[in-house]
């Protein structure tokens, strides 16, 4: 492998704010170690109606909660999902999982990332994906089956794109690794740069 096709990991330490083992092994798949510190934020507080600004302020608050306590670069990032005006993130419990399937049901919904970088002098970076994702219209058998796989636990819009909820899955417009939760080609750019 020559120094062009070998990765560029991020100069000095790179510290991810996420307890999200996806998130670890996306970065890992690009070639880039980072050490793992949990951003313990109240997100509740954190409030907007548009999608793009509440991914950017929850990544921008997680990468601050963490940045404050370390001297190194840090990566944070919050994934929300939006249907039809809807704000969907991580649901509360199974009946909140299963309204949020219900709504993704036969229809489009956008997933966007926001991500937020701190470098080591202290400037904040930041920028969002967003993926345009389709499911075909679920039976209501087909929905519990997802619920019963408990993917919906701790992730936006009540699925993972690389679980069962993919076999609904009829179109994806823009990133993967976005509706994963980590979009790897802007995470790249903002630390490479």
């Amino acid at each position: 492998m020559t120094d062009e096709q070998r990765p560029r990991q991020p100069p000095g330490r790179l510290v991810l704010a996420s307890a999200s083992p996806r998130r670890s092994e996306l970065l890992r798949q690009i070639g880039i170690e980072a050490e793992i510190v949990p951003a313990h934020i109240d997100e509740s507080g954190i409030r907007h109606d548009d999608p793009v600004r509440l991914a950017l302020a929850l990544a921008r608050a997680k990468a601050e909660a963490v940045g404050a306590r370390r001297e190194s670069i840090v990566l944070a990032a919050d994934t929300v999902v939006e249907v039809d005006g809807h704000i969907l993130e991580k649901p509360a419990d199974r009946p909140d999982a299963e309204r949020m399937l219900g709504l993704l049901s036969g229809r489009e919904h956008r997933v966007i990332t926001g991500v937020a970088v701190i470098r080591e002098t202290g400037e904040l970076v930041d920028g969002y994906a967003e993926t345009r994702v389709t499911f075909a219209a679920m039976t209501e058998a087909e929905r519990a089956a997802c619920l019963d796989s408990d993917e919906w636990v701790g992730v936006a819009g009540a699925y993972r794109i690389q679980g069962t909820a993919a076999r609904h899955i009829t179109n994806l417009c823009g990133s993967y690794s976005n509706v994963v939760g980590l979009p790897l080609h802007l995470v790249y750019s903002i630390l490479t740069r």
